[in-house]
């Protein structure tokens, strides 16, 4: 008899095999959760454990391990993209380019999103920009409900919107999502987004990973054959889709998305990245 699991997940080309009957399994069915943007599955999977299995956010997965949530991390890669087309000011600022950002005015929608944690990495690392050294306006609580924001972040007035204080001037840059606007009375704060991600791919040999995909801890516990059967699902409906899979090759970004955290104050404490893969059974690698 097939087990049944409860899933959140986002619909890309690379599991799209998972959601219209290509990829199937007779030992797991996997049950789809109407959930968009899959973002908004986080916060109850890291809460409330609201699903078997979840797409999750690389920057919240870490926390979530930090304060002992129940989730087990599995060595699959759903989303990873270069980030610095997401950083945008207006066009006519005096801004020129990310070192202009010290003592700046920055919006964000969560402080601890991920594209944030690694555009925030990048200032830190190659322009010699930290956090600290901009004032940050966020909008969002996290995902995990136990963290709060440094003290060089504030909240956002009731009912404000990003787009808007950008547009108005009320914020310096802003860091958004995946979706830009189409608005010549913007720009990127990075001359040529392309080249900096290139830059970044030089310095580290990785695409920065976005999403990720996690279990619940008990059935990692009392199913772990099903835990593999599921990571053999995923890597079925990959196929041949350019997007990091097994340990090894995540080791890289989960130690750097780490550091780029620890410094940038997103977690309580250090955490080992061998303890990122806590719960997980030894043979999927």
């Amino acid at each position: 008899m097939s087990a049944i699991w409860r899933v959140a997940l986002g619909q890309y080309p690379h599991t799209a095999g998972l959601f219209d009957g290509r990829v199937t399994s007779p030992r797991l069915t996997l049950d789809f959760a109407k959930v968009s943007p899959i973002s908004r599955a986080f916060a109850p999977m890291v809460r409330n454990a609201a699903y078997d299995v979840s797409e999750m956010a690389i920057a919240t997965f870490l926390q979530a391990r930090a304060w002992g949530k129940p989730l087990v991390l599995l060595p699959v890669t759903l989303a990873a993209r270069f980030q610095e087309h997401a950083l945008l000011c207006r066009a006519d600022s005096a801004i020129r380019g990310p070192a202009d950002l010290r003592g700046r005015r920055i919006g964000v929608r969560a402080y601890s999103q991920t594209t944030g944690m690694w555009l925030r990495g990048i200032l830190a690392e190659t322009h010699g920009v930290a956090a600290e050294e901009m004032a940050w306006t966020s909008f969002e609580d996290a995902h995990v409900a136990e963290y709060r924001d440094p003290p060089f972040v504030r909240r956002a007035p009731a009912g404000a919107d990003l787009l808007a204080m950008l547009r108005a001037g009320e914020v310096d840059a802003a860091i958004l999502g995946n979706d830009l606007p189409d608005d010549p009375g913007l720009r990127t704060v990075f001359g040529d987004p392309a080249a900096a991600g290139a830059d970044f791919l030089g310095r580290h040999g990785f695409v920065p990973v976005n999403h990720l995909v996690v279990v619940r801890t008990t059935l990692a516990e009392t199913a772990p054959d099903l835990v593999a059967e599921l990571v053999r699902l995923f890597a079925a409906a990959r196929g041949t889709a350019a997007l990091p899979a097994g340990r090894a090759a995540l080791r890289p970004a989960i130690a750097l998305a780490l550091r780029y955290m620890a410094e940038q104050h997103m977690l309580p404490q250090p955490i080992a990245i061998e303890d990122a893969w806590a719960g997980l059974a030894e043979g999927i690698v």
